[in-house]
């Protein structure tokens, strides 16, 4: 299918093009308690074009895409080329060239089993210790192998294929007639039993200690630790303001060579863009344009080291071997997950919403669960909310050495950050 439609836009005389189809191969399972509800095969492909046309002489370079249907017969497809490239002329871009073919090596054939992946799964929740307090409401297993092709007028033509895995699961606790869910959301490549039997654990707790949480108390400012998930949002600051289309839009004024915060009295936080990533459902060779994915620095110590992102403002920006990461780590802690624990804290571990605005570095959460650490006593704690700005708070903060995964985030297991505002319930 691929073939046809780029022989048509050949055929069409746009000024370029790009191509790509995604196709998702996989099960699904639902299940209420532990019983199967119902399954599905799935087997889709996503086909898209992206026409490039130069306007007014060459002065601008405008761009549009949509969407083809596998199932489109060839004149269909020259009606949507047609309507590309008339609404590619209403865009007003600098001009840029698109990537150009690189070196590739071929693509591993490693088998992907669906069936063992989809074992893993269901023998994880399914050993899950349940109790008349805590247990499974439903879950939905969701595994499929993905392939991805690749092509463009310029000559690129690249294929992949990878594991991409999801667990939707509800958790319920009950507790003298009070009942909550907790909801999870697992991506991964394949199922990661260990890490999932754990966190599915602590959620459990989390459960039981949300029907016991008093209001948060009124802390003002207080130091707050993060210990899940919401984690991420914290170091997707860091990589955000270093996306070449942040720089160029002078959304971002981190400038490469110098510390990313005026004053460091904490730990210096290192950005990693990897190649791969161990269980990561992002292990991808090639970004969404064609360009070969690779180990690169971002940050390192506190300093900006690389702007990476879409060819579109990398080319604004000269930088001719940016690429769109996939796989990010943070790492720079100085102290282990004890030693951070020290004094008083607020732990918090499930936020209703938790924001992290890269332009502005405003942080805000909603407090569904957190700990209050006193230096004696652990009270779990629930409402009232947090905030601050990461221009400031970046400049003190401390993480561990220790580190947790997130499908394609690996971060320190704990991340402190001083001299947040934490209003209390009402």
């Amino acid at each position: 299918m691929l073939d046809t439609i780029a022989r048509l836009l050949n055929e069409a005389g746009v000024t370029a093009w790009e191509l790509s189809e995604v196709r998702t191969q996989g099960w699904e399972f639902y299940f209420i308690r532990h019983a199967l509800d119902q399954n599905r095969v799935k087997d889709v492909s996503h086909i898209t074009v992206k026409v490039f046309q130069l306007i007014e002489d060459g002065k601008f370079l405008g761009s549009a895409s949509c969407e083809i249907a596998p199932t489109a017969d060839e004149t269909e497809i020259r009606a949507q080329i047609a309507d590309l490239a008339y609404r590619a002329t209403l865009v007003k871009n600098r001009p840029y060239t698109l990537r150009a073919p690189e070196a590739d090596e071929p693509a591993p054939e490693e088998p992907i089993d669906l069936a063992a992946i989809a074992r893993d799964f269901l023998r994880t929740v399914r050993e899950l210790p349940e109790t008349a307090g805590e247990d499974i409401n439903s879950y939905e297993i969701f595994v499929s192998a993905k392939t991805r092709r690749f092509m463009s007028s310029t000559g690129i033509d690249r294929r992949e294929s990878y594991p991409s895995s999801m667990l939707e699961v509800v958790v319920n606790a009950r507790r003298e007639g009070h009942e909550i869910e907790l909801y999870r959301n697992y991506k991964s490549g394949t199922c990661d039993v260990e890490g999932l039997r754990k966190d599915l654990l602590r959620t459990m707790q989390y459960g039981r200690d949300r029907l016991l949480a008093k209001p948060t108390p009124a802390l003002e400012k207080a130091d707050v630790l993060f210990t899940a998930r919401d984690a991420v949002s914290l170091y997707d600051y860091f990589a955000d303001r270093l996306n070449a289309a942040m720089v160029y839009r002078k959304l971002s004024d981190w400038e490469l060579g110098k510390p990313v915060a005026e004053t460091f009295h904490g730990d210096r936080p290192t950005v990693t863009a990897l190649r791969e990533l161990p269980n990561s459902s992002m292990n991808r060779r090639f970004d969404g344009e064609g360009a070969t994915i690779r180990d690169a620095v971002l940050l390192e110590d506190g300093v900006a080291k690389n702007y990476l992102g879409a060819r579109m403002f990398a080319a604004y920006l000269g930088l001719e071997q940016a690429f769109s990461p996939t796989n990010l780590a943070a790492s720079g802690g100085t102290r282990s997950e004890e030693e951070l624990r020290a004094g008083a804290y607020l732990e918090v571990v499930e936020f209703s919403d938790f924001q992290v605005d890269s332009v502005t570095g405003d942080l805000f959460g909603e407090i569904r669960l957190a700990y209050w650490h006193d230096g004696e006593t652990v009270t779990p704690v629930t409402g009232g909310s947090l905030s601050g700005s990461m221009l400031e708070l970046a400049g003190e903060m401390y993480f561990t050495r220790e580190s947790a995964q997130y499908d394609n985030w690996r971060i320190p297991a704990a991340t402190l950050l001083k001299g947040v505002t934490v209003t209390g319930a009402a």
